[in-house]
């Protein structure tokens, strides 16, 4: 439920469909995988996906002309291809109705307005250009508990202290340990910091000798889920973005020298990265590309972490922190993940029609990190309890990606953060306000979800 809760506010809908989705999807057919029509991933199949973008109204998709691109004439989605660098889309619109659902221009501005449906409650105040230092706790009836946040102004440097019944973190994977260790909050399974998990990348691109519509509308619109295996992500990019992604590679310069790495090809034409007359070939024609992003279903490595800095100075908040990979060792399972995943990639591409296959093996990168928070049932490996408060500091709740388990089977972890913090919220509201549980009753439905989201608000979310 708090999935479909998350999903009917932002709104969550099935993403923009144009050329090089259809490239995918029909080229994963061939390929033997059959299509998924639920959300019950079960066994392994391809989908249209599903994302928080408003869908192309008036003239967005319909035209390439600025001029006519501009909110009202155009609403949603206008294709113009560079999701990943941020959504302005369209030009002139609110900031609530930006393209791109992201927390800014969704969550954010509904909050700021809350109490205008909170009949007597307080306004909300948003401080920008701040950062948290310190976590004041106190002690009662034996148990230590969340009192206040210690916070500096980024402009003034000043300092300033807030107190309150409840302490959301949600700082994100690395900042929250650093904040937690630096404000000598006790942690005495050591997993606060623990267990960094992120997804093993991989990107697999082909050329096609078609207009394959590469750089144009939402940049990630189609996947295959594999189970227990990872995902294909069908990726789009605008020119710079691709000239980058195709320099990122642990195997060296493709054709010319290797890193030692041990990936093969997978079926490719050449692995490492492009560079030279290779380069120039693929990028020549960018809407000549297909490309293919793997994420693998990753296990939890308990030797990955966030620690508190002993060779680095500290900033202007404090002592800095310090992520320690061990090398990016990565488990034997995951590796098999990843080379399994690779060389599907690269069959679903041939059957694209792909007249020449490179896999980048692509350098580990810190994207979708989870974990280093983690909740769980067991207090021997957890940090937070199954409500996400924390089992060592009461009234101490943790509503990011730094609280889930693991890598997730290999999905993007944004829409299951979002769900994650709806239900801390609603365990926040019944715990310590008052309430009742509320989100498991049926609610009414938009595609704007402007009554949705006052019913959160004025319940007290």
């Amino acid at each position: 439920p708090y999935y479909e809760w998350v999903e009917h506010t932002l709104p969550v809908q099935t993403a923009p469909m144009g050329t090089k989705e259809e490239i995918f999807l029909r080229a994963a057919e061939r390929v033997g995988l059959p299509l998924q029509t639920s959300k019950d991933i079960t066994r392994a199949a391809y989908r249209p996906q599903e994302n928080a973008i408003l869908q192309p109204q008036g003239t967005a998709g319909r035209t390439a002309n600025p001029d006519r691109l501009r909110y009202p004439q155009a609403r949603g989605c206008t294709f113009c291809g560079y999701c990943y660098l941020g959504c302005y889309e369209p030009r002139g619109a609110p900031r609530n109705l930006a393209a791109k659902r992201s927390t800014d221009a969704s969550y954010i501005p509904m909050a700021l307005t809350a109490d205008a449906w909170h009949q007597g409650g307080k306004p909300i105040t948003l401080i920008t250009d701040a950062f948290v230092t310190n976590l004041t706790t106190a002690s009662e009836a034996g148990q230590t508990v969340a009192r206040a946040v210690t916070w500096r102004d980024q402009t003034s440097g000043a300092m300033h202290q807030e107190e309150g019944k409840v302490v959301v973190m949600s700082a994100g994977c690395i900042e929250n340990p650093r904040l937690w260790l630096n404000s000598g909050l006790p942690n005495p399974n050591g997993w606060v910091g623990q267990g960094l998990t992120d997804h093993g990348y991989d990107f697999v691109v082909g050329k096609v000798p078609f207009d394959a519509g590469f750089s144009r509308g939402p940049n990630s619109n189609a996947r295959a889920d594999i189970p227990g295996r990872g995902a294909l992500e069908h990726i789009g990019l605008p020119p710079a973005l691709t000239a980058s992604i195709m320099n990122l590679s642990d195997s060296g310069m493709a054709g010319l020298y290797d890193n030692g790495a041990p990936v093969g090809r997978a079926g490719a034409d050449s692995v490492g990265r492009l560079v030279g007359k290779q380069l120039r070939s693929f990028l020549s024609d960018i809407d000549r590309l297909v490309g293919i992003q793997i994420y693998t279903d990753d296990d939890v490595e308990t030797q990955n972490r966030v620690t508190i800095s002993s060779v680095f100075p500290p900033d202007e908040n404090g002592p800095v922190p310090q992520i320690d990979m061990h090398r990016r060792d990565r488990t034997s399972r995951t590796r098999k993940n990843r080379e399994y995943m690779a060389a599907l990639a690269v069959k679903v591409l041939r059957a694209a029609g792909a007249t020449k296959v490179a896999r980048l093996d692509w350098q580990p990168i810190l994207l979708h990190v989870q974990s280093t928070m983690r909740m769980g049932t067991d207090a021997k490996t957890s940090v937070l309890d199954e409500n996400a408060e924390s089992r060592f500091v009461r009234r101490l709740f943790v509503a990011d990606n730094s609280a889930l388990a693991n890598a997730l089977g290999s999905p993007n972890p944004t829409l299951t953060t979002q769900a994650l913090a709806t239900r801390t919220a609603e365990k926040i509201f019944s715990r310590y306000f008052g309430g009742d549980p509320w989100v498991h009753q049926e609610a009414p439905l938009a595609s704007t979800a402007p009554e949705v989201t006052k019913a959160v608000l004025a319940r007290g979310l």
